[in-house]
């Protein structure tokens, strides 16, 4: 097993060393080794860059994708600026916030050099990312309580109050963090206590900064035809709730402009069959003048008409005149460089932010589900007998729910939101973890280091959890790899048939418009979204194999 040049290998890995193979060399670790065999696949690779991608957009979509100005600078009546604003920043949520800020912080605690070893990283930025949100979805259930339109007036009048804001924030981040303070994620009490507090303190400011948003209003288009206001947008200038309210900005193509579906507009009252007389050609002239367009621009859509009418030869039709005013109106304006959907809603926005719903779901539901799963499925292996028996018979009755069902007539019951759409796939996937689980703690139980355990008087949650968990996880986990790939397919679906969650940008809910009611077929609307769906998917079951063949013994031996 020695390199070419005849000296040993820095690392090997721990079935090499069990053979007794570089006797001077430093061992790889379980998953140090497994995680190694992954990255050696090529498919994987491209799996995990494309994880990588939708991650990235999931967190900074708000910023990359946004109808709101990052900068806004108000004009005078001369088109001098005077004050600047940033309506992107004032209408960031608490979860955007966290979510950038929670980034930022996770990429410096697991990079930097201090000495403490990765799994211990990674074990600050899982628990400190659970706080955060368990804050943040509080402080929205709060919020929705007390400004629900059917609240009594004393509850309005506790929420109207001035120290209702900052006394609730505070409240609901000290309440989750004492919780998390008795929880015991980190070995030593001090790094517990600075990591809840720190969390604890950063999010409740953040939640009392945007505990009360301004409303979406998207009139900065208008606002800036009429030179009240001069606006800089990100590199997406759309918001997927943003719709125009031209009724012609729908299904626009990809590449066109905010402006273009106005050339519809100046052409509409002209006949639809024949060729257009001059008379018909003044008219389009008044009607540019009537466009809610700047003076200098309006003046080039005039100009640029008036040299096209005076070079043509014969006379022109109504569709001639506006793919004449369509062409000069196709440079001004915010572009939709995927697309419009039936809603006048840019693709490209939507397509960005449902990466967010994506993730989310996969992992939120995943995470419920292998919790779930292994909880039940260590109780069923170490105990057996009569116990293992009544689980058992849970566990085949969920296994018999038709869970796309139960999400139809949750999806008319219950509110749609994200957080129901995770909980009952959550509640109701967790199956195959709870029988992977028990399988590996039939074997467990009767090893020589449970037994001590018990001969010791361990209790059982540390028997269960601390000493037999951790030797027979890695089943779940390749599972859970799956899981998520399962969990985006199904809101996909749900999104596609209309009951995925209200107010959402979705993939699924993209792919179903493509074909609207009278069978108009748009191509951005079905091969955008669907390799999306497609592309997550297969990237997170490449990943799950990739992980089962390198944990698999006889591979490793087959390797050594």
């Amino acid at each position: 097993m020695a390199e070419p040049n005849g000296q040993a290998p820095e690392t090997i890995s721990g079935v090499i060393a069990h053979i007794g193979g570089g006797a001077h060399a430093e061992a790889k670790g379980f998953w140090a080794d497994a995680w190694g065999q992954v990255i050696k696949r090529p498919g994987a690779i491209v799996a995990l860059v494309w994880i990588g991608v939708v991650a990235f957009f999931a967190v900074a979509a708000p910023v990359i994708a946004s109808g709101h100005p990052l900068l806004l600078w108000q004009l005078d009546d001369e088109g001098a600026r005077q004050s600047l604003t940033s309506p992107l920043l004032r209408h960031l949520s608490s979860a955007d916030w966290m979510l950038l800020l929670g980034s930022l912080a996770g990429a410096i605690v697991f990079y930097a050099p201090m000495g403490v070893p990765t799994s211990r990283r990674l074990g600050l930025i899982l628990a400190g990312s659970v706080q955060a949100g368990a804050i943040v979805v509080l402080a929205r259930a709060v919020s929705g309580f007390f400004g629900a339109r059917d609240v009594s007036d004393r509850v309005r009048e506790i929420e109207q109050s001035d120290l209702f804001i900052p006394v609730s924030s505070a409240l609901v981040a000290l309440l989750v963090t004492l919780v998390f303070g008795f929880i015991p994620s980190t070995r030593r009490v001090w790094t517990r206590l600075v990591l809840v507090v720190t969390v604890g303190v950063v999010t409740g400011f953040v939640v009392a900064q945007t505990w009360s948003l301004p409303p979406d209003n998207f009139d900065y288009s208008e606002r800036a035809r009429a030179g009240e206001i001069e606006a800089r947008y990100t590199l997406v200038p759309w918001s997927p709730a943003e719709r125009l309210l031209d009724r012609d900005s729908k299904l626009l193509p990809p590449g066109a402009s905010e402006d273009r579906p106005l050339a519809r507009r100046i052409v509409s009252g002209l006949p639809l069959a024949g060729t257009l007389d001059a008379e018909h050609l003044d008219r389009i002239r008044e009607q540019i003048d009537d466009i809610p367009l700047p003076e200098s621009k309006r003046s080039n859509v005039r100009s640029s008409f008036q040299e096209w009418a005076s070079s043509l030869e014969s006379p022109p039709t109504r569709l001639d005149a506006q793919n004449a005013l369509a062409s000069v109106l196709q440079s001004s304006g915010r572009r939709f460089l995927l697309g419009s959907d039936e809603n006048g809603q840019d693709v490209l926005s939507q397509m960005i932010h449902a990466c967010r719903l994506a993730i989310s779901i996969g992992l939120v539901s995943t995470s419920i589900a292998t919790l779930i799963g292994v909880t039940v499925g260590s109780l069923m292996g170490y105990f057996g007998g009569i116990i293992d028996l009544a689980l058992y018979r849970v566990v085949e009755i969920f296994m018999a729910v038709p869970l796309l069902f139960i999400l139809i007539v949750a999806a008319g019951v219950l509110p749609r939101n994200t957080y129901v759409t995770m909980a009952i796939i959550g509640c109701f996937t967790w199956t195959n973890a709870a029988r992977y689980t028990r399988a590996e703690f039939l074997k467990l139980r009767s090893q020589d280091f449970v037994q001590s355990a018990r001969a010791v008087g361990l209790p059982l949650r540390s028997i269960l959890f601390r000493h037999m968990l951790p030797n027979g996880v890695t089943p779940v986990l390749v599972d859970a790899s799956f899981a998520i790939a399962f969990a985006i397919i199904l809101e996909a679906t749900l999104s596609y048939l209309g009951l995925g969650p209200a107010d959402q940008a979705s993939w699924g809910k993209l792919l179903a418009s493509a074909t609207n009611e009278v069978g108009d077929f748009k191509w951005w609307l079905a091969v955008l979204p669907g390799l999306a769906i497609f592309g997550a998917a297969l990237s997170y079951n490449l990943i799950g194999e990739a992980l089962r063949d390198a944990i698999d013994p006889k591979l490793k031996k087959a390797r050594v």
